[in-house]
């Protein structure tokens, strides 16, 4: 992953002034994890850095103008709930 780290989060960038570096960053990390978890829970086999990163760009392609508008819930501590 580290060798498409930078070059993801450039184009995510370009896609989306509004993000800071460390967001897009982020987001870039987050997209991959959650592809790499979501494609193991599947039980497809491992693909590659190189097709997790070809996923990763089509998302910032697609989605990655918005990403900005995106919040994240908060979970309450007091109960243990997300809201």
């Amino acid at each position: 992953m580290n060798d498409y780290t930078e070059e993801l989060t450039k184009q995510l960038l370009a896609k989306n002034p509004a993000l800071s570096e460390e967001k897009a960053l982020w987001w870039v990390e987050m997209l991959w994890s959650d592809f790499e978890s979501s494609y193991a829970k599947a039980g497809y086999p491992y693909r590659g850095a190189q097709y997790a990163a070809d996923y990763v760009k089509q998302q910032i392609e697609q989605h990655g103008a918005m990403l900005h508008l995106v919040t994240r819930k908060q979970k309450d501590e007091n109960e243990g709930e997300i809201k």
